[in-house]
């Protein structure tokens, strides 16, 4: 699939991986709805970026809200063909901390917003997605999701994080599976650590201590980085039904 004349819903689209991402489709002559719970910011990148970009406010959690950015895609942009989940959260917390036990609340929420959130993105951009004519390849759209690598080598600390990532590598390859009869591919970028909002929060020093922790290179991982990967995805349909670390071989320790 060509990222040119393609339309794409990007959640967390207005900050980080999302809107690096948001960035390269435009770059490369695609369109994009920008879906994020930060107003402010979503208007300004639509006010950068023009007539390519759409924002609407999304809970990722709200069916009324995913189905209104799927509307908008296809009434003011002509169609769509991809959804690249990037909306997440994280909160870390022990399942035994010095107060007691971890927040039940707390740990569902985690859970709502990375898993369940991006399962409901996916069925809706799905079904709408299903009804295109397909292109030469006989593709009709492309799901892109983000993990982590803490589903694979979670640190204390992070049992709410690490089983909602862990969740979205799961339900990769049985969605690919499904979706393949519709000519929809399904992948997932686990990342390691990157230059999120959440880790650029942290002090310069703890920063670069976390950068040097990563093998090679030894760095955090820069938005644009994440954004050419999900780019070489959209653009090879043999890449389906797999998940790829993102990490500067980068194996987390346990704490």
């Amino acid at each position: 699939m060509q990222i040119a004349n393609s339309v794409f819903l990007v959640t967390g689209g207005a900050s980080g991986l999302g809107e690096a991402t948001v960035r390269r489709i435009v770059a490369d002559g695609g369109k994009a709805v920008i879906m994020d719970v930060n107003e402010a910011s979503g208007a300004a990148l639509v006010a950068e970026l023009g007539a390519a970009v759409r924002f609407v406010k999304t809970d990722v959690c709200s069916e009324a809200d995913v189905q209104k950015a799927v509307d908008v895609a296809l009434n003011e942009l002509g169609g769509l063909h991809g959804a690249i989940n990037c909306a997440g959260i994280g909160t870390p917390e022990k399942a035994l901390g010095k107060e007691g036990p971890a927040s039940l609340e707390r740990f569902n929420r985690v859970i709502q917003v990375n898993l369940v959130g991006t399962f409901n993105v996916i069925r809706l951009a799905a079904a709408a997605m299903s009804k295109l004519a397909p292109n030469g390849e006989g593709e009709r759209g492309v799901i892109i999701n983000t993990a982590s690598v803490a589903a694979f080598d979670g640190q204390i600390g992070q049992p709410a994080y690490s089983a909602s990532k862990a969740g979205v590598v799961g339900m990769t390859l049985p969605l690919a599976r499904e979706f393949s009869r519709y000519g929809i591919r399904v992948v997932t970028i686990a990342p390691g650590l990157f230059e999120t909002p959440m880790l650029m929060a942290l002090p310069q020093e703890a920063r670069d201590s976390l950068g040097a922790s990563v093998p090679f290179p030894a760095r955090l991982g820069r938005p644009v980085e994440f954004a050419s990967l999900a780019a070489a995805i959209i653009g090879n349909p043999m890449l389906n039904g797999e998940t790829i670390r993102l990490d500067g071989s980068l194996r987390m320790a346990p704490k």
